[in-house]
Formats: structure tokens, sequence, C-alpha cells
């Protein structure tokens, strides 16, 4: 394969080895419990203190529980193929590492480049949703303090301090900020198991009929032009508000609140044994999180009639205050918050950390300026983590966050889509290979991963699609300009390493 091609790979080898060049070598400290609760951390967040009760009053009623149920099994079919991934490619960079390994460089920069907006952007989001319950935290302690302030130009100063002192954490070290992780994602798992065994004392029995509401045109859900599902534009049906296909619909929505697990993937350089540790911290926390998000909304749908978890005309959302307020449980509002506001917490230190690893790995390979994948005496990437904080410090200090979810949804499911496919290439181009974890029923498993996938993008708004290939499209400006003239691989001309086959006994080559 031509050295200098759109389609050069480069070797596992060369990327393992790699992961030993001075100057940027990353420290081994992280274990599979480590990972878990990075996993855990990142997942449980905004999604399951704001989003269960609102997409069940605005589009699914009680059936939003098999909705999280539907997103799980896309997640953890694509998890499947991540776990594989990892303990094969040890190496930071996750789902870009995955794809230069597989699709060549072209690919791998796109996908490092949609991991951007997926990483940065959510963080940024996020951010701005901490600081919004910061506010609401002091404001039950009897504080009244905006933490959003200036007229005109508004500073957000509450997510410019998060930001900031988690950028100090990062940069000291991925064990310290495990060990915060790990205290911070007590209290709001705590939180979490509190909510289901206090409100299963307040569950109806007749809040669950009809479990899946008969379908309604129109509705809280209902969007025309480019607000409307693609799925919506391209079919000409519009009934997505309740029934079958409100689940259906509910499950792209609720899709958000799993988004990070696949961070876990950006730590196996960091991690001891990276083969048994990853896998186990991938699926583990996926397991864990489904399981309460499942137990989450089965209580709150059950404790008010989900039309009264419908988003109010002036705007106002339900959360899973509201369902406790509904039952006059109101000290759990004080309770819940604090909850979320460490929920958050966690969720917007972990996604930095995954950002941080992806730009590390890009800047490696020479497709960024490699100046930045320096390592400093704690053995992070110190330079990419301040360069990080300070533009997701100002995106959410002075940038509404908007429907940047959606934007963060559709870049991972495009990742997980290239994940997936990924393993049936190399099984088929390196049956060789070591895989501490292997994804069964391949190529059952990957095809449904892709699928899924498919489904939920296609459930996404016809605008959010459009904004995400202009931001795709200014990365192929960026590689063209920058990244394809300074690639190392492209330099050395080390394309392709082609091994003899070696087949293990009991195994055939190919998938």
């Amino acid at each position: 394969m031509p050295g200098n091609g759109l389609w050069r790979t480069k070797s596992i080898e060369q990327s393992i080895s790699d992961t030993d060049e001075p100057g940027t070598k990353l420290r081994k400290d992280l274990t599979a419990w480590d990972l878990t609760v990075f996993g855990v951390a990142v997942v449980i967040g905004a999604g399951i203190f704001t989003l269960t009760a609102s997409t069940a009053g605005n589009i699914a009623g009680p059936s939003v529980s098999l909705s999280f149920v539907l997103a799980a099994i896309a997640c953890a079919l694509a998890a499947l193929c991540y776990a594989e991934f990892a303990s094969t490619v040890p190496v930071a960079g996750s789902a870009y590492t995955f794809s230069y390994a597989t699709f060549g460089e072209f690919a791998a920069w796109i996908i490092g480049w949609d991991l951007v907006l997926e990483f940065a952007v959510g963080s940024a989001a996020v951010a701005k949703g901490w600081s919004a319950y910061l506010q609401t935290t002091l404001g039950l302690m009897g504080l009244d303090v905006k933490t959003e302030v200036g007229d005109g130009i508004k500073f957000d100063w509450g997510a410019v301090l998060l930001v900031a002192v988690l950028t100090v954490l990062l940069v000291i070290g991925t064990k310290l900020s495990s060990r915060v992780s790990a205290v911070i994602t007590a209290i709001k798992v705590a939180v979490v198991l509190l909510v289901i065994v206090l409100g299963i004392s307040y569950i109806k029995a007749e809040n669950y009929t009809p479990f899946i509401p008969p379908a309604a045109e129109g509705g809280p859900a209902a969007h025309t032009g480019v607000e409307q599902s693609l799925f919506s534009l391209i079919t000409g049906y519009s009934g997505s508000t309740y029934g079958v296909l409100g689940m259906l619909a509910a499950a792209s929505i609720v899709f958000f609140a799993f988004i990070g697990f696949d961070v876990v993937a950006t730590t196996a350089e960091e991690t001891k044994n990276p083969q048994k540790a990853v896998p186990r911290g991938i699926l583990g926390s996926l397991a864990i999180v489904t399981v309460l998000y499942v137990a989450v909304t089965l209580v709150i749908t059950g404790m008010v009639p989900y039309k009264e978890l419908a988003t109010q005309p002036d705007g106002t959302r339900a959360t899973l205050a509201s369902a406790f307020a509904e039952n006059g449980v109101d000290w759990a509002a004080t309770v819940i918050s604090i909850g979320a506001l460490a929920g958050l917490t966690t969720v917007v230190m972990v996604l930095m950390l995954g950002q941080s690893r992806v730009l590390f790995a890009m800047s490696r390979d020479g497709l960024l300026p490699r100046k930045l994948a320096k390592t400093g005496s704690h053995g992070t990437p110190t330079r990419i983590t301040i360069i990080i904080g300070v533009l997701v410090a100002v995106a959410a200090g002075f940038f509404p966050a908007g429907k940047l979810e959606e934007m963060v949804n559709v870049g991972t499911l495009f990742a997980f889509i290239l994940v997936s496919a990924g393993v049936l290439v190399l099984r088929k181009t390196r049956p060789d290979l070591e895989r501490g974890f292997r994804v069964p029923l391949v190529p059952l498993v990957p095809i449904l991963a892709i699928l899924a996938c498919l489904w939920l993008m296609l459930n996404l708004t016809a605008l959010t699609w459009i904004r995400f290939l202009i931001w795709m499209a200014l990365g192929v400006v960026v590689y063209f300009v920058y990244s394809r003239r300074n690639s190392v691989l492209g330099k050395t001309g080390q394309s392709k390493v082609e091994p003899e086959p070696v087949v293990k006994r009991g195994e055939e080559p190919g998938i």
C-alpha cells in the first residue's frame, strides 16, 4: 500500500511500539475497577436526572423503560466490539486508533475529528448543566446567587470554575482523577438508589396503563421541516408521539444518557492489564448503569401519570424531582439536586479525559502538531489537557448549550459504526493477533451493532445531520491543508506491515 495514500494504515505493532516512545509515554496506573468507575462516572449524569421524566411525558409514556433497554442493547453490541479492539490494540485514542489500523489514515482522521465533536461539545454542554444545578442547589440552601452574569454577553462563571478545577486534576494524574471520580460516583449512585427505594412506595399500578400509549399525531414531539427526524423527512410519517414508533424514537433520544462508556477505551494505554481490564471496565459499567436507568424509569412512570411529565407550554421540563414534588416529597428535590451536581462533575471530567487522549494519539501520529503529544512530570499530556481546558471553558462560559446534545449523539453513533465494522475487517486481515477478548457470534454481532446505530441515527433530526456534515466537511479541509502533509506515517513511508499470518491452533483464518 503506498506510503502517501489516503488509505495507508498504521500497523498494530507500530501503534503498540509508539506507546514506549520517550517523551510521549503515558503512565500505566489503572485497573479494571478504575475503568468501571470511569464508565459509571461518565454515563450516570444529566440523562438519569432530567431525560427520563421528560422523555416519558413527551414521547414514550411508561414504555420509556423499554426505550432505555433498546438504547442499551445498541450500546452493548457496540461495547463488545470496543472491548475486542481495546484488548487487541491497547493504545490511547479509542476509535481513532482502531480506524487507523483497519480503514486507513483518512478514515482515522475523520473519526478523530468526529470524537472531538463528541467529547468537547459534550463537556461544554454538561458543564453548563452543572452550573445551572449549582445555582439551584445554592438557592435551596437560601443563597440567591446567579452563576450566569452579565447583560448582552453572558458569562457562566460556574461552568468555568468547574472546568478549571477538573483541568488541574487531569494534569496532576489519571489515578488521582480516578480516585476523585470514585468518591463522587459513590455519592450519585447512592442518590439514584435512594430515588429507586423511596419511589417504590409511591408507585400506583394504574399509571402503567397503557404501558405503550396509543400513537398520537402531533403532540409534544411533533416537528416539521429540518426539525423533524431524518426518518420522518424521508418517509413522510410524522407519528412519533407515543405508540411503538414513539418508543423507538425515544430510544434515539435517551441514547444520550449512555454516551461516555467508550471513553473507557481511550484509557487502554494507561491500564496495567488492558487485555482483561478494558473489556471488564466497558461491559461492567454499561451493565450497572442499564439496571439503574431501567429501575429509575419504572419508578418515575409509576409514581406519576405520564402525561403530567410532559414539557409545559412555558418550556419547563419535568425531572426526577418533579415526580417526588407531585407526591409531596419536597425534601427529595434537595437530595436529587445534590446528586445531579455530583453526577455532572464526573461526566465533565471523564469527557475531558477522553478528549485529551484522542488528541494525544492524533498529535503523536503527526496529524496535529507533534509538540502537543509531550507528557509532563505526572505522566499525562499536560499541554493538550490545558488547551482542552481553555477551549471547553470558553465554550461553556460564553456560549449557550442549545441543541448540541443531538450533535454529540450523531457523532458517537458514527464512531460506533466504524468500530463495529473494524472488528469485521481486522478479523479478516489479522487473524493472528492476540485478542484478550473476542466478540461472540461474528459477523452477526457487529452487523447488528451497525444496523442498530444506523436506526438510531435516522431518528435524529435532519438539522442535526446538516450541522454534523458541516463539521465533518471542515475536518476534511484541515486534513488536506495540514494533517496529510505532516503525518508521521506519510513521512517515514511506513505504511502497512504485512506479517505472515499465524493461525492459532483450533482457529480458522478470517471471520
